[in-house]
Parts: C-alpha cells; sequence; structure tokens
C-alpha cells in the first residue's frame, strides 16, 4: 500500500516538473529523411536522426522540454516567422538572406554539396560538366542556388530527396546536386548510383530562431558550446558517420572515431532490406491506424470547407443574379479573382502573409477558410447554372399566385436548382477532398503528408501510394452513395433513375 502510493506521488511530482519545464517547440520536416529527421523503422511513435538528438541534447542542457511540430520544408522559416514554433533545425543553411529575417545558432555542422551520377555515367564531374544537362536538387536549397547561379543547367526540383535520386535511377534527370550527408545516406548504398567529383562549397548548418529572440539564441550557443565541450555532439555525429574533416577543423576534435556508427548501420539494415510478401501485408497492416489518424484530420477538414463552400456560394450565386450593380461586381471580382489564382497560393496567403496585419489563424482554421472560400467561387457558379437553368414559367407562376421576389427565391427556385447543382456539388467535394492535401504546407498533418513520411522511412512508395489511394476512396465513397440517393428523392417525380428515353 505505502509502495502504490509512493509510485503515485512520484509520478504526480515528475509529471508537474515536466509540465513546469518551459517548452522549446521545434519544427521540421519528418518526410525529409535520414539521418536529419525522420521516423522509426521499427516505432513509428518514435523520432530519430542527428538532428532530432541533437535537439533533445541542447534542450536537456536547457532544461526545456522539446516539442515537435511538423511542417514542410519550405514552410519552415515562414512558419518560425510567424511565431508557429521557437526554432527551426532540418539542414537549414546558413545564408545572408536568411540572416536578415531570422537569427541564427553557432553552426552544428559543416559539409558540402556532392554531385550524384549513375553508376554508368562518364563525363560529369564538375559544376561546368552539368552545362546543358537536367540536375535534381531539392527546392529552396542552396544546391538550388548554386545550379541557378551557374546558368544553363536545366534545374529539377523536388519536395523530397528520395525521389530526385529515384528519378536520377529513373534516367528522368542527368545528375543530382544536394547536401553531402544525403548523398551519403541514399546514393552511396545504391549500386545503381555514384558519388563524383571535388567537395562544392561549403555549408554551415544553424538552428533557426525568430528575428526577435536574442535571448533564446544565446541559450541554445550556450548549450551547443556545453555538448560541444563535453562530446556530446561528436558522439551523435560518430553514431551517424558523419563527422568529416571540415567537422574535425570547425570543432578542432581531428581524435578518431570515439564510438561505433550504430545509427548508420540501422538505417543501411532498413534501406537494404528485401521484405517477404508476409512482412510487407504486416507492415502495411501496422500503417493503417496511422493513417486512419491522417484520414480522419482529412474529412474534418474537407466537411466544415465543404459547408462553408456551399453555404457562401449560395450567397455569392444569389448577389450576382439577383444585387445591385456594386454587388454584383463584388460577388463577380470574388469569383474571378478565386478561380484565377492557384489553391496553395491563396493558402499561403492566409496562414503566412495576413499574421503581418495582425490576422493570426491556427493551421485548422486557416486550412478549411482556405478550402472554404476556394470552393466557394465554383460552387456559386453551380449555383448560378442551376437557378438560371429554372424556367422562366416557374418565376411568373409564382408571381400569379402572389409570391414575392425573395418567396419565389426561397420557396421556388432555389429548391429546384438545388437538385440541378447536386450533381456537379458532388463531383466539387470528392476534388475538395484531394485538394486538402495542399494543407500541409502550413503544419496539418493530414493522409497525403503521413503518405510521404511512411514512404520515405520505408523508401516504398508503390505499397504505400495503393493504401493511401484506397483510404481516400473509402472516404469519397460514402458521401457519392448519400448524395446521390438525395438525389435520387430529389429527382423521385421523374422516377428514381431521372428521364426515361423509351
Amino acid at each position: 500500500m505505502i509502495n502504490s502510493i509512493f509510485v503515485i506521488f512520484f509520478s504526480f511530482f515528475l509529471a508537474t516538473e515536466i509540465l513546469a519545464r518551459p517548452q522549446l517547440r521545434w519544427a521540421a520536416d519528418a518526410e525529409s529523411g535520414a539521418p536529419f529527421v525522420f521516423y522509426n523503422p521499427d516505432n513509428l511513435n518514435e523520432m530519430m536522426g542527428f538532428e532530432y538528438d541533437i535537439v533533445q541534447a541542447v534542450a536537456k542542457e536547457m532544461d526545456y522540454e522539446p516539442v515537435f511540430v511538423q511542417n514542410s520544408w519550405e514552410g519552415l522559416v515562414p512558419g518560425l516567422q510567424r511565431g508557429q514554433y521557437d526554432v527551426i533545425i532540418n539542414g537549414i543553411e546558413i545564408t545572408e538572406d536568411r540572416k536578415q529575417v531570422i537569427l541564427f545558432s553557432d553552426p552544428y555542422f559543416v559539409t558540402f554539396e556532392q554531385i550524384v551520377v549513375r553508376k554508368e555515367t562518364d563525363g560529369i564531374e564538375s559544376l561546368a560538366d552539368m552545362k546543358g544537362k537536367k540536375v535534381g536538387t531539392l527546392r529552396s536549397s542552396l544546391a538550388e542556388r548554386i545550379l541557378r547561379s551557374e546558368g544553363d543547367i536545366e534545374i529539377l526540383g523536388y519536395d523530397a530527396e528520395t525521389n530526385a535520386y529515384s528519378d536520377l535511377k529513373l534516367k528522368r534527370s542527368d545528375a543530382v546536386l544536394l547536401d553531402a550527408p544525403i548523398a551519403q545516406y541514399y546514393a552511396r548504398p545504391d549500386a545503381d548510383l555514384k558519388m563524383i567529383g571535388a567537395p562544392i562549397g561549403q555549408i554551415l548548418y544553424g538552428i533557426g530562431i525568430q528575428k526577435e529572440n536574442q535571448e533564446l539564441q544565446k541559450k541554445i550557443n550556450r548549450a551547443l558550446k556545453v555538448i560541444i565541450q563535453n562530446g556530446t555532439l561528436r558522439e551523435i555525429y560518430d553514431r551517424w558517420s558523419l563527422w568529416n574533416s571540415p567537422m574535425a577543423s570547425l570543432f578542432n576534435d581531428f581524435a578518431p572515431s570515439r564510438v561505433p556508427p550504430t545509427q548508420y548501420d540501422f538505417f543501411l539494415r532498413h534501406n537494404g532490406k528485401t521484405r517477404t510478401w508476409k512482412e510487407k501485408a504486416l507492415l502495411y497492416w501496422s500503417f493503417i491506424p496511422i493513417m486512419a489518424k491522417g484520414a480522419v484530420t482529412t474529412l474534418n477538414i474537407s466537411l466544415v470547407s465543404m459547408a462553408l463552400a456551399v453555404a457562401l456560394g449560395l450567397i455569392l450565386a444569389l448577389m450576382r443574379l439577383y444585387g445591385p450593380r456594386p454587388v454584383v461586381w463584388m460577388a463577380t471580382i470574388y469569383i474571378e479573382v478565386v478561380r484565377g489564382t492557384p489553391l496553395l497560393i491563396q493558402l499561403f496567403f492566409i496562414f503566412y502573409a495576413l499574421p503581418h496585419i495582425g490576422i493570426k489563424l491556427s493551421p485548422f482554421v486557416a486550412a478549411f477558410l482556405g478550402l472554404g472560400l476556394n470552393y466557394a467561387a465554383y460552387e456559386a457558379e453551380n449555383y448560378r447554372a442551376g437557378i438560371q437553368g429554372i424556367p422562366r414559367g416557374q418565376t411568373e407562376a409564382a408571381a400569379a399566385l402572389g409570391l414575392g421576389k425573395m418567396a419565389t427565391l426561397r420557396y421556388v427556385i432555389v429548391p429546384q436548382a438545388m437538385r440541378i447543382v447536386l450533381p456537379p456539388i458532388t463531383n466539387d467535394f470528392i476534388a475538395l477532398l484531394k485538394d486538402s492535401s495542399l494543407v500541409s504546407v502550413i503544419t496539418m498533418v493530414e493522409l497525403t503528408k503521413i503518405y510521404g513520411q511512411l514512404a520515405s522511412t520505408y523508401y516504398d512508395f508503390i505499397g504505400t501510394g495503393i493504401l493511401v489511394a484506397l483510404f481516400y476512396l473509402l472516404l469519397g465513397l460514402p458521401f457519392v452513395r448519400l448524395l446521390r440517393y438525395v438525389e435520387n428523392r430529389f429527382h423521385a417525380p421523374y422516377g428514381e433513375k431521372g428521364h426515361s428515353l423509351r
């Protein structure tokens, strides 16, 4: 009894201590893959990577509780500026333009750009040799800037480094230029690829911090200094087989490795593992709870977004058809502008631009507003077509019965128009369900983002992709069946199947 009370008291005390510790909200893109930040192939509830280990060591030294926030790689800096998290660490190169908008810690890693080509390729060993060639790299990376500055190179930008190397193997590109650690993990173990040429440039990784938070910058630099001096940082790099001559020069540590490369060996075992059909089936089965969680997020966003789109779309259609001239212009401009600009740009504007004028929305609210406001423009045109498809005689009959303009719209025109527009609304909902994948750029982790994370973790894009496609299909089918039932009920006077041509 006394032991049980002690355990309960100790657990409560420990939980209170954890809650009392300040949080270090750090962001990365888990889809980036090894060796930065990725999910443990043996336990998808755990994360790993050399930068994950660095965050844990730095937070421990600062006595902070590290809290991970997922965001797309391209959205990391905008999200930091927005205040969505405290720091970013994801192979973020220290560059002059980035130093204008965010603070950086002292460098914790130094490397270079590495050229990778197919095993049989000859004649590409330098940037100059890439002239007139197709070269893959990550979007918004220093490697992409180097290639652009070189000129006369067709650059293929990717969101994930695994895709860049896959396209190289498929002969869709002639070479890949990426950071050396990426090449070491994804190109060197691949028998179809080879690393070639001298190191290109010097890359310094730093922890990104909000521009106005100099105090946090000082704390992080102090923590980095401690883990450098006590050997913790060197041990991390040794475990991940990332210690190199530039690192030795930066930290003045030329001693041989102290610990075996256990994490690098772990990655190689899983990355090169050939699974039987039974092992693949068990692996895919383990994906189902994770994908189901992402599917719930996708469904929630889609439902509230479509509700907004349907309601606002009807209002816009009525404004455009029956409003005074200024109202007609306003509705027309809204519809044409929204339909004429990409949804992705609209999401970026709502989530990242509006905070600069004092409007700061949560990721979920920004996601459903972005999707809902976008699809409202399309629904407005559906409604307009449906209303204009109602015979003029219906309006004249309503007037003969003494109904006013508003009553005619409410009881005669709109109900009949709804019957006409149900099929296109159904199609738009399915399209919105799929377009919800774009909200991953504003830190939302939905079904498509989970697919990217799992595929990059297990290097399995086919089986994982089929499983995700089935989830999307299962999400959409019930609503298609429900709306088809409602549509048939609305068409009941004409027969369950509509007009007969016999």
